[in-house]
């Protein structure tokens, strides 16, 4: 499919972008930085830009099928742009007919077990986690086919298998590997039974 990645370059969009590739589809890569894309030769456009620039985004995103967002904030300290990006977002998309959007969140923020992990994390990333709440809500208003990814610690350790993705809450939720998350988040993309849908992502239950 044609497949536009906002936030292509961060840690966990440089994997969508180069798995993305892998499967074939054709890839626009939106950026802030594009002199950090190392597979520029092989994708299909580059827009250079910041996510709450309406002109940018709509370049990005017209003509394709399906739109990965992974907007949030690089560290807790901010900034938190997420949910004035995904306005901005939903708008372009709507504008230019394309309906399937994947936007990555924070388990967390909708988590209670285990309890006080969850609570000293919320209390450490209070502002980050509030964006991510106002970017569901703006979802939740938008008629896009929309999914929100929601996920747990993310790690650089090698791909591990595939991850738990459930619309319960998790019993214990698990480290993800970027590399295991890009899989699934082009997996939500291309599975229309996640349209409309908050999933919560965990990695792989060990083999024992």
């Amino acid at each position: 499919m044609n497949l536009t990645v906002i936030g292509s370059t961060g840690r966990t969009g440089r994997h969508v972008v180069d798995q993305a590739l892998r499967r074939d589809h054709r890839v626009t890569a939106f950026t802030r930085r594009p002199d950090a894309l190392t597979e520029r030769s092989r994708l299909a456009g580059v827009v250079a830009g910041d996510g709450r620039d309406p002109e940018a985004v709509a370049t990005a995103v017209r003509g394709a099928d399906a739109v990965i967002a992974i907007v949030a904030a690089a560290s807790r300290r901010g900034p938190h742009q997420a949910a004035e990006v995904i306005r901005v977002v939903t708008a372009a998309m709507a504008r230019a007919g394309v309906r399937r959007l994947v936007v990555t969140s924070a388990y967390p923020i909708v988590g209670v077990r285990p309890r006080l992990p969850l609570a000293i994390l919320r209390m450490l990333f209070r502002d980050a986690y509030a964006d991510a709440r106002a970017m569901e809500r703006e979802l939740l208003d938008s008629p896009l086919d929309w999914t929100i990814a929601r996920l747990n610690r993310l790690t650089d350790k090698p791909a591990q298998g595939p991850l738990q993705i459930t619309t319960d809450l998790l019993g214990r939720p698990r480290p993800m590997t970027r590399a295991d998350t890009a899989a699934a988040l082009l997996d939500i993309a291309a599975d229309p039974r996640f349209a409309r849908r908050a999933v919560n992502l965990s990695g792989p239950v060990p083999v024992r």
